[in-house]
């Protein structure tokens, strides 16, 4: 049966409202992190892996629920995901050893939430919506997660103090399933008789393309990157805020702040895709946050510092999504651009990994994250350089009217 069309507005409050929730739960783990070490005991290190462990899973299931949507529907994908992060969400706290943890957080949420993240849900939303929306309605989708972060961080944090961070863990579960309905939106697109005549190499053929490609793999470079560098801050800037000896609250406004900025970077960069060259705004966004890092190591470890520290990196924060997006649709089309996205967004959670965990364990010990910091500029300042090499088609003149 035919499904009737859906206005395209809606689609992209669909989109972006799955994701506000799918990323304002996880962007706000790193909360948790001292809370949960202080109930079990398992110290900073064991609990930091089982997050490195999540955000790892997150990218692993991108590129297999990127195949599954393209080839049965993004709808049944997204909903499974929200499901299966609300379970994650509500076994968390009855989890009492590392590998309860890794089990629950690690791979229950995380992959639970990477079914109904940025490859699935981009990915449904650029087949349904008309070719003339996708570059501003990227942006939008993707301030729908900032806002997420925006909003749950405070919040979360308020439950973890005023009650505890069980209750804070089954708030969020509870949150999960009110995004439900919005996997119905986003379900199997209306068959085109047009597209439906243009001939399909297949997904193995599509893969071999891609692999084989040197600018696919330098953005892929560059995404790794960034995910060590989104990991790293989203679960250590409340510990290297402890360690600075500033309250919890600054931890969780900083996080709040970050979201609130990358609302307007995710705005801006949704604008800027028909105006500006992807691979130029990815190396504008990669360099400016290795000058962020400089400047914050340079800066007295005070809460205005944070909050600007938080308010610079936040524009960039998760704004590298849709410039990347947008470079794998140019360069292979809209066919398989959930699965091909789906394995970018694999090599930035394998730098997530990395960031997660090393930073745990130079927290536990050197007894700060120092070292982690300038490892986390210098990867930021080599992401910017390998993106210029990319190969990308220059922007039509119409696209610049």
């Amino acid at each position: 049966m035919q499904r009737t069309a859906v206005h395209w507005e809606w689609i992209v409050l669909a989109a972006a409202g799955t994701l506000l929730i799918t990323q304002g739960v996880r962007l706000s783990l790193g909360l948790f992190v001292a809370p949960i070490d202080a109930s079990t005991g398992l110290g900073i290190a064991a609990v930091s892996f089982a997050l490195a462990i999540a955000q790892f899973s997150w990218g692993a299931i991108q590129p297999i629920a990127g195949a599954a949507a393209d080839r049965y529907g993004a709808g049944r994908v997204i909903l499974g995901g929200l499901l299966l992060l609300a379970l994650g969400s509500t076994l968390t706290p009855l989890a009492t050893s590392t590998a309860g943890l890794v089990v629950t957080i690690g791979i229950l949420s995380a992959a639970g939430a990477g079914a109904a993240s940025f490859s699935v849900v981009m990915g449904a939303a650029g087949k349904l919506l008309p070719p003339e929306k996708r570059a501003f309605a990227s942006g939008v989708m993707n301030a729908g997660g900032s806002f997420g972060q925006f909003v749950f961080a405070p919040v979360v944090q308020m439950i973890i103090v005023s009650a505890s961070w069980m209750t804070a863990m089954w708030a969020m579960a509870a949150v999960i399933f009110m995004a439900a309905p919005l996997a119905y939106v986003l379900r199997r697109p209306v068959e085109n008789a047009a597209a439906a005549q243009i001939p399909d190499q297949g997904l193995a053929a599509a893969l071999k393309d891609s692999l084989g490609d040197r600018s696919y793999l330098l953005l892929h470079a560059g995404f790794f990157t960034c995910g060590f560098h989104i990991a790293f801050l989203s679960t250590h800037l409340p510990g290297e805020i402890a360690l600075c000896g500033l309250p919890g609250s600054v931890a969780s406004w900083s996080l709040a702040i970050i979201g609130l900025a990358n609302i307007v970077g995710s705005l801006a960069t949704g604008w800027s895709l028909s105006r500006v060259l992807s691979k130029h705004l990815l190396f504008g966004m990669y360099a400016s946050r290795a000058v962020m890092v400089l400047l914050y190591l340079a800066a007295p470890k005070t809460a205005l510092t944070f909050y600007i520290f938080a308010a610079g990196l936040g524009v960039t924060w998760l704004a590298t999504v849709p410039a990347t997006a947008s470079v794998v649709g140019k360069l292979f089309g809209p066919r398989y651009l959930s699965t091909l996205f789906g394995l970018t967004l694999l090599s930035h959670q394998v730098g997530g990994f990395l960031g997660a965990y090393l930073g745990g364990v130079a927290a536990e010990r050197l007894g700060s994250y120092d070292w982690m910091w300038y490892a986390d500029a210098t990867l930021a300042a080599l992401a910017a350089l390998v993106n210029l090499p990319i190969r990308e088609p220059a922007l039509r003149r119409e696209a610049l009217a």
